[in-house]
């Protein structure tokens, strides 16, 4: 696969913004960078002392170059500098129709200097806009550019406020529009936040597509944001040439400029770089993101859907579901609890670290209490305690369980996480789901208590502690062993999936 990206860009001689962060990200991310530099800039993390504007011709002569020999798959552009730069770009993007351009609008950086002279935005907005397969402002750029085209920009009130904004800039001619919302930051309830104290979340909202992505990060308070557009948007340059689609691209991009900004060291006196740097390179996810990275996947997007949104779940949820199939559910889901404990056990055996190994003991505490409540609540709908332990186990209950603890007893502790994680996971984000769905009947629905109590604190507390445990170990993963657990997970999640579709057993 090419991965050749042009960066269209002004030179940062502190290393933080510019083509500097482009080359760093591209990097990172196992492109090919190539340059064509519109202007060199005088500056560091206190801001910028002087701009030297590229000739138009030199600037022509580079891109050219960089065309007519290695070729080029994406183009990104950043600092255009000057209206002469802008209409050499626009010649250059136009004579490469099938190229996908990724255009940052810089016109401001960080530290408050001005990189664009307003002469020049109203041909950015004229001829560029249209040509962009994402434009990337942050809030004052949006602003800036409806009030070129002579449009009225809404106030910033709340989160529909901010994707009205986006969806204006982009009727300006890109095709995608990622507002960046790092300028508006608000509450938890996605309200402008009006004082320090409440800011809480930062939206970055993509529209172009049938229905705006919204990409929610908490607020962070770190003063090492210099360069974080060019980084953004040469790592969504970056995605797209790795052959992601755009919403994939756009969230993949976010989540490495959000763990930059975390991971980030404190270099110079003011605001200071991301770590461009901070997964290594065969690693295909962000660190913190792993779990994520998997229900991503192609091959496990389809048979997740089919475990949380089953027809069953979604019969639960209508309180429709046969009285006597729920009833050989419970039974099955109790029996199964003895043999999760079981694997939980043998997690703690094959931890390493005390913390680990506690973190399992409590695990098979918590079943413990579970499996006592269970049977209480298997009580309410007709089931005694004898009823449960004198039935059999089903084959779709025998297999899943015995394939978590064959992977327990055959594999690493990891392994074993990941074979428990589909059940963990799932439930709480089945439950979650219907809490939330319009088919979803509270009153006179025998089964609500069931939603519920796995989308109730404790559970979802649970859910929490789980995924954070195999986070923190996943950084250490080859990308061998990424794949195999992959697999695990896959089959886990088809084992979920006949457990849902067991007959009624007679019970």
């Amino acid at each position: 696969m090419n991965r050749r990206i042009l960066v269209i860009a002004g030179s940062d001689s502190s290393g933080g913004a510019g083509l500097e962060a482009d080359q760093k990200t591209i990097a990172a991310h196992g492109c090919y960078a190539m340059t064509a530099t519109t202007a060199l800039t005088a500056q560091n993390t206190m801001g910028v002392r002087a701009i030297h504007e590229t000739p138009p011709d030199f600037l022509r002569q580079q891109i050219a170059a960089c065309v007519e020999d290695i070729g080029v798959d994406i183009v990104k552009t950043g600092m255009v500098a000057s209206e002469a730069a802008i209409n050499v770009i626009c010649d250059a993007l136009q004579s490469l129709p099938t190229v996908s351009a990724v255009i940052d609008p810089v016109m401001v950086a960080t530290t408050g200097s001005k990189l664009l002279p307003e002469s020049a935005v109203k041909i950015l907005v004229s001829r560029m806009l249209p040509l962009a397969t994402i434009l990337t402002p942050n809030v004052p750029e949006a602003q800036a550019l409806l009030a070129v085209a002579g449009k009225q920009a809404p106030g910033i009130e709340n989160i529909d406020s901010l994707v009205e904004l986006a969806r204006l800039v982009q009727g300006l001619g890109p095709k995608y529009v990622l507002l960046k919302g790092g300028h508006a930051p608000l509450t938890e309830g996605l309200v402008t936040a009006r004082t320090d104290s409440e800011r809480e979340i930062v939206t970055d909202i993509l529209v172009g597509g049938d229905e705006p992505l919204i990409i929610r990060s908490l607020y962070s308070t770190s003063n090492n944001t210099h360069g974080t557009g060019c980084s953004l948007a040469s790592a969504i340059a970056s995605n797209l040439a790795l052959g992601k689609g755009v919403p994939e691209a756009v969230k993949a991009a976010c989540r490495f400029v959000e763990v930059g900004i975390k991971t980030s060291q404190n270099i110079g006196k003011g605001s200071g770089p991301i770590n461009h740097f901070h997964s290594t390179y065969s690693l295909p996810f962000a660190p913190g993101y792993f779990i994520d990275y998997i229900l991503e996947r192609a091959d496990v997007r389809e048979p997740w859907a089919q475990h949380v949104q089953h027809d069953f779940v979604m019969q639960l949820a209508r309180g429709s579901l046969d009285k006597a199939r729920f009833n050989h559910y419970l039974v099955q889901d109790y029996l199964f609890l003895i043999q999760f404990a079981r694997a939980n056990a043998l997690a703690a055996y094959k931890a390493k670290t005390l913390a680990d190994i506690q973190q399992a003991v409590n695990a098979v505490a918590d079943i413990q209490r579970e499996t006592a409540l269970h049977i209480t609540f298997c009580e309410e709908y007709g089931l005694s305690k004898s009823d449960i332990e004198r039935a059999e186990e089903s084959q779709a209950c025998t297999a899943y369980t015995r394939y978590v603890l064959d992977v327990g007893h055959s594999e690493d502790w990891l392994a074993l996480q990941i074979a428990l994680l589909p059940c963990l996971l799932g439930y709480g984000v089945i439950a979650t789901r219907l809490i939330a769905h319009p088919d979803t009947v509270q009153e006179a629905n025998q089964y609500y208590q069931w939603i519920e109590q796995y989308a109730g604190p404790d559970y979802q507390d649970a859910v929490r502690q789980g995924r954070a445990l195999i986070e923190e170990h996943a950084t250490k993963l080859s990308p061998s062993r990424v794949e195999e657990l992959v697999a695990i997970f896959i089959h886990a999640t088809k084992m979920e999936i006949g457990f849902w579709e067991m007959g009624s057993g007679g019970i």
